[in-house]
């Protein structure tokens, strides 16, 4: 685990140098990807810590998250809307995540900042989404040819997590981007 770990947040750290080498227009969209990968690599811990423990089904859903105004369904939308390109099944899984964590009584006194936390990130990634969406081809080849030379340093292994990401389609980059963001780390 600490592996992957450390492995995470190198990646991270290059991702990183890749927004600060980045042409300004595609600054915002590149911290979002980071955030993406940082929020999947979150999830996907969470994921092996709930397969972990017995499956314990959801109680019956409150009409708001006790001590907040947010209700379930307010979460659930902001969730589709800003992660509107992970597939109906990974936006059920972060939303089971978070409704637990919401519920959970150990964590009441950090429950309105955690909903604000997350609506500020999913509005900022539906946000970056469409600015992904409309650079023009030039651009995103730019960006394309930059992220080849972030990356050319990549370990073996760290290259594979992140062309599987690219591959599941996991990042908030629109399809054409993400395949030759995908081509170029293939021809590094």
């Amino acid at each position: 685990m600490r592996d992957r770990i450390r492995s995470f947040w190198r990646v991270v750290a290059l991702l990183l140098g890749i927004g600060f080498c980045a042409p300004a227009p595609a600054a915002d969209p590149l911290t979002m990807l980071l955030l993406t990968i940082a929020r999947e690599a979150l999830f996907a811990a969470a994921r092996e810590h709930l397969a972990a423990r017995a499956e314990e089904p959801l109680a019956a859903a409150p009409s708001t998250y006790p001590g907040t105004m947010v209700e379930p369904a307010h979460v659930r939308r902001l969730i589709d809307e800003g992660f509107g390109y992970l597939t109906t099944a990974q936006r059920d899984e972060v939303f089971e995540a978070l409704h637990r964590n919401l519920m959970d009584p150990k964590n009441a006194a950090v429950r309105g900042p955690m909903v604000e936390y997350f609506a500020e990130r999913a509005i900022a990634m539906r946000f970056a989404q469409q600015r992904l969406a409309n650079l023009s081809q030039s651009e995103k080849r730019a960006l394309a040819a930059e992220f080849r030379k972030e990356v050319a340093g990549l370990a073996p292994e760290e290259a594979a997590q992140l062309a599987e990401l690219l591959r599941r389609g996991v990042l908030p980059v629109p399809g054409d981007l993400n395949d030759m963001l995908l081509a170029e780390l293939g021809a590094r």
